[in-house]
């Protein structure tokens, strides 16, 4: 029932934000069938089997890959798992289900009562997590045209992919936090090698639950979700959305209703999809086919010893051990290539400086990795480290080392084979940098005029001459110090 025009307009609301995310996980087959789960590659409904296909007979089998792949995630959270958990049905009809019910988890999942850390604009966010666990994808319905007649196509290939479901606790207040959990859980599930979670292919979904109420009570408003995000940027922009929605409804007296809405991204707008089902819909109970499952706590611990260095440990580490900044440790952090290659160039490396190091993989590596026609696969750590290595000897200056990355990253070759080809190795003898300064000196006189008058940075403007002139293999610092002794100025 929604709240009086007159008692609403002096009303703060308060929003109450779960979120739930589904992950198709890492593995070589289906959750209960031997189907490859490799359904990007594969042409519609050629992976399917009587058991993915709901046939009657068919008995499932448990992935145990799938099960591990979420008792790690589990234990990334600091969430418990029961002794013994089970498998239950999740009945509805609807024509990406085949069996008319979908093989889940509900009263006891593989991991509950968890969390996560994320960083937001206003400080960090704790992010209760309620549950984690484990069931199987639906079919993926196309809705299309064929002349003027409307259609619907099913591909069952995705029917039975092994689907990680992850709910928080109802406690983020605001769209950005929301987005950061969504991106901080993307970064934690890559990792530790759980699942590629690509949005843009469907491998991550990210579904919101919305509802405001008057700051200072504690009973939820009505519950919306939101559906059909398919980027952080649309999740942040579409919970803002639905809550400047609801708001202007409740303040007009406007009744709101529990239902699902879809995202519309090109016209920033939800929209009505259907009224939302309750859990008591599902008509959830134990599913026959399947014992339930005991997790011995050694392979607990097993899983905890051999999961990675986590996001937000790394980051630390980054911080207040190797001395980068906060804004370079969590860029690298960001981005699991960055991550590895920046490791890779240390180890092959050690002295290196760490924050030049850095630079390099924040700056020229992922900017070529934006790139098309360049493979940053061919950067590996040993060649990074080379290439920083000679720049920090002063034998190549660093705007031909960025040409060195470039050539490294098209042709695959070695920094040392490019540098030695190119002719790149910079020049730091003063006698042979000393015609090149006189001449660029008597080219510019009013830049001469300008540096004796005080302004130095007229200096910069005559080194990048110089650094023209020798195809950049001048070393700057011996330039600049020719220039100041050249015309007598500190």
């Amino acid at each position: 029932m929604g709240v009086p025009a007159a008692v609403a307009a002096d009303v703060t609301y308060e929003p109450v934000i779960g979120i739930e995310i589904h992950v198709e996980l890492k593995t070589a087959t289906k959750m209960f069938c031997s189907c490859s789960s490799a359904i990007v590659e594969a042409d519609p409904n050629e992976l399917t089997c009587p058991v993915c296909l709901g046939l009657p007979g068919a008995l499932p089998v448990i992935n145990g890959a799938a099960v591990r792949h979420v008792l790690a995630v589990g234990v990334a959270i600091g969430a418990t798992t029961p002794a013994v958990t089970r498998w239950d049905r999740k009945n509805y009809f609807y024509p990406d289900l085949p069996k008319g019910y979908q093989i889940s988890q509900y009263e006891l999942p593989l991991a509950e009562h968890g969390s996560l850390t994320v960083e937001t604009s206003r400080g960090l966010a704790e992010v209760g997590i309620t549950r984690a666990h484990l069931e199987e994808d639906t079919a993926r319905l196309q809705h299309t045209r064929e002349g003027d007649r409307p259609v619907s196509l099913l591909d069952y290939d995705r029917s039975g992919v092994p689907l990680l479901e992850i709910v928080t606790d109802p406690v983020i207040h605001d769209a950005e936090t929301a987005r950061r959990y969504a991106e901080e859980l993307r970064l934690l599930l890559v990792t530790i090698g759980a699942s590629d979670a690509a949005m843009e292919s469907g491998q991550m979904r990210v579904e919101a639950n919305v509802s405001l109420r008057p700051a200072g009570t504690e009973p939820f408003g009505t519950r919306v979700e939101v559906k059909n995000m398919n980027s952080f940027r649309s999740v942040e922009r579409a919970i803002e959305f639905e809550i400047a929605r609801q708001e202007a409804a409740l303040r007009v007296g406007e009744p709101l209703i529990q239902e699902t809405r879809g995202w519309d991204d090109d016209r920033g707008v939800t929209y009505h999809m259907r009224t939302k089902e309750t859990s008591d819909d599902y008509r959830y109970f134990p599913e026959p086919d399947l014992p339930p499952l005991r997790v011995e706590p050694a392979w607990l611990e097993e899983i905890a010893a051999g999961l990675p260095e986590l996001p937000a440990a790394r980051r630390a580490r980054y911080h207040h051990q190797l001395g980068l900044s906060a804004y370079d440790a969590d860029v690298l952090v960001a981005d699991a290539a960055a991550t590895a290659l920046f490791e890779a160039a240390r180890a092959a490396d050690p002295a290196l400086p760490v924050k030049k190091l850095a630079n390099w993989v924040t700056g020229e590596y992922l900017r070529l990795a934006k790139g098309e026609d360049v493979d940053v696969s061919r950067i590996s750590g040993e060649r990074l480290a080379a290439l920083v290595r000679l720049i920090e000897d002063g034998e190549i200056s660093g705007t031909n080392a960025k040409e060195v990355l470039l050539r490294v990253g098209r042709e695959g070759r070695s920094v040392s084979e490019i540098v030695a080809e190119s002719g790149f190795k910079q020049i730091s003898d003063t006698g042979a940098l000393q015609a090149a300064v006189d001449e660029v000196i008597a080219q510019n006189p009013e830049a001469v005029a300008d540096i004796r008058a005080g302004e130095k940075k007229a200096i910069g403007f005559l080194t990048g001459q110089i650094m023209k002139k020798t195809r950049g293999q001048a070393n700057a610092g011996v330039v600049q110090q020719l220039i100041r002794e050249r015309l007598e100025v500190e």
